[in-house]
C-alpha cells in the first residue's frame, strides 16, 4: 500500500489542530480583559461550565487582590503571575462595569447549577424552586439561602452578626432601613416556604422561628423544641406575642419582627391578654429554656447539647453562663443582647470567682468544643 505524503501531512495537521483546541484553556479569552472598562456579553459566558464561570468571577475579584475561601478559586488565582493577595479588599473597589460583569456571570452560574447554592437566589427571584433543585446543604447554607431572599431587598440581620457580616461581604448587598417584607413577591414567599421546609427536614427539627402561626390553636410539646438554639427559642417564644402585635423594647427583637411580612404592631396589646394555647405554648418554651439554663449551671454539659452547633452558637451559650452572673461584655451586640433580658443585671465587679465549679467546667467544655467547631462563615462563599 502506497501512502500519499500529502494525506499524511494533512492528517497530522488535523490532529495537531484538534489537540491544540482541546488543550486551549477557555479562560484564556478573559485573562487579558480589563473588566473595569470592558463589558462581557452574554454569548461569551453562555458556553462556559459552572466551574469556569466561578473562576471567571474569581478573576474579576482577583484583579483587586480578594482572598477567597473557595479552594478552586484560591488555587487558580495563586497560579496567576498578576495576582497580588490583598487582605484589605473591599467591595467598594469594584466599579459599575465590574459589578455588571459579575451580575452577568453570577446569573449564568446559577442557571447552570444542578442544585441551588448560596449566591443563586437573585436568579430565582422570578422562578419557583423545585424539590429537585434543593440538594443537601449545611445548616449555615440553609440559613444563608433563606436570608438571601430577603437580603436581596436590603434586609439587615443585626440579631445574628455573622450573617450580617456575610452579606456585607457580598458585592450586590445594600442594607436598607426601609426594608419591607410585604414587598416580597408571591414567588419569593413560596421559595422561602420551600427552603424553610427543606431546612427543617435536614436539621431534623420540627419547628423554626416563623412557624407559630400553625400553633395558634394547637399546643406544642418540649419534644418539638429539641435541636433549637437558645436564640431560636427566644425568637419562637416572642413570636407568639408578636403575632398579636406586641411592640418590643429590645431593639434586636423589634427589628426582627418588624421585618416579618405578617407583623402588625399594636401599641394597645398587653401581654396579659394572651390566653389558651398561646399562653400554654409560651410556658412550654420558657420551661424548656429554663431547663437548659439550669443544666448549664448545675449539670455537666453533654455532647448531645453541643453537637451540630456552629462556633457562633456555642460561643453565645458560653457567654450566657457569664451573663447570668452579670458580666459586662466588650462586644456591643452581646451587651445589647443580654441587656434585653429581665434576668440580666450588669455587675461591673464580676469575676470568675462567682462561677460555680460546674459552670467553670461547662465553660471549659464549650470552649474546647469551640476550638474544633465549624464557624458558619467558613462553610459558605456566596
Amino acid at each position: 500500500m502506497i501512502v500519499n505524503p500529502r494525506h499524511v501531512l494533512l492528517l497530522t495537521l488535523i490532529v495537531l489542530v484538534s489537540l491544540t483546541a482541546k488543550a486551549q484553556d477557555p479562560m484564556d479569552a478573559f485573562k487579558e480583559l480589563d473588566f473595569k472598562k470592558t463589558s462581557i456579553k452574554q454569548a461569551q459566558v453562555q458556553k462556559l461550565s459552572p466551574e469556569d464561570l466561578k473562576l471567571l468571577r474569581g478573576i474579576i475579584f482577583g484583579r483587586h487582590g480578594r482572598v477567597f475561601k473557595d479552594n478552586d478559586i484560591k488555587v487558580y488565582l495563586e497560579e496567576q503571575s498578576w495576582y497580588k493577595p490583598n487582605p484589605e479588599f473591599k467591595n467598594s473597589l469594584l466599579n459599575d462595569v465590574e459589578r455588571q460583569n459579575l451580575d452577568l456571570i453570577r446569573i449564568a452560574e446559577a442557571a447552570k447549577h444542578e442544585f441551588i447554592q448560596p449566591g443563586d437566589m437573585r436568579y430565582w427571584r422570578d422562578r419557583q424552586i423545585t424539590a429537585r433543585k434543593l440538594g443537601k446543604h449545611s445548616g449555615a447554607e440553609w440559613k444563608v439561602l433563606v436570608a438571601e431572599v430577603e437580603a436581596i431587598h436590603g434586609k439587615r440581620f443585626d440579631d445574628e452578626p455573622w450573617l450580617q457580616q456575610y452579606f456585607e461581604e457580598r458585592y450586590w448587598y445594600f442594607p436598607s432601613d426601609q426594608y419591607d417584607a410585604k414587598k416580597l413577591s408571591a414567588i419569593e414567599r413560596k421559595n422561602l416556604e420551600i427552603l424553610g421546609g427543606a431546612q427543617k427536614r435536614q436539621r431534623k427539627v420540627a419547628l423554626l422561628p416563623g412557624d407559630m402561626e400553625f400553633f395558634e390553636n394547637r399546643t406544642i410539646s418540649e419534644q418539638l423544641l429539641h435541636g433549637l438554639s437558645l436564640h431560636e427559642l427566644r425568637l419562637l417564644r416572642n413570636e407568639i406575642y408578636a403575632r398579636h402585635g406586641r411592640m418590643f423594647r429590645a431593639e434586636w427583637l423589634q427589628q426582627y419582627f418588624f421585618f416579618q411580612p405578617w407583623y402588625a404592631p399594636d401599641e394597645n396589646f398587653k401581654d396579659e391578654e394572651l390566653s389558651g394555647n398561646d399562653k400554654l405554648n409560651v410556658e412550654t418554651i420558657v420551661n424548656y429554656e429554663n431547663r437548659i439554663h439550669q443544666e448549664l449551671s448545675t449539670k455537666p454539659i453533654t455532647r448531645a447539647l453541643l453537637d451540630g452547633l456552629f462556633l457562633e452558637d456555642a460561643s453565645q451559650m458560653r457567654q450566657e453562663i457569664y451573663a447570668r452572673h452579670g458580666k459586662v461584655f466588650k462586644e456591643p451586640w452581646l451587651q445589647k443582647y443580654f441587656s434585653s433580658f429581665a434576668w440580666y443585671t450588669a455587675d461591673p465587679n464580676f469575676s470568675d470567682a462567682s462561677l460555680s465549679e460546674v459552670e467553670k467546667k461547662n465553660i471549659a467544655t464549650i470552649a474546647a468544643y469551640e476550638k474544633s467547631a465549624v464557624t458558619a462563615m467558613s462553610t459558605i462563599e456566596g
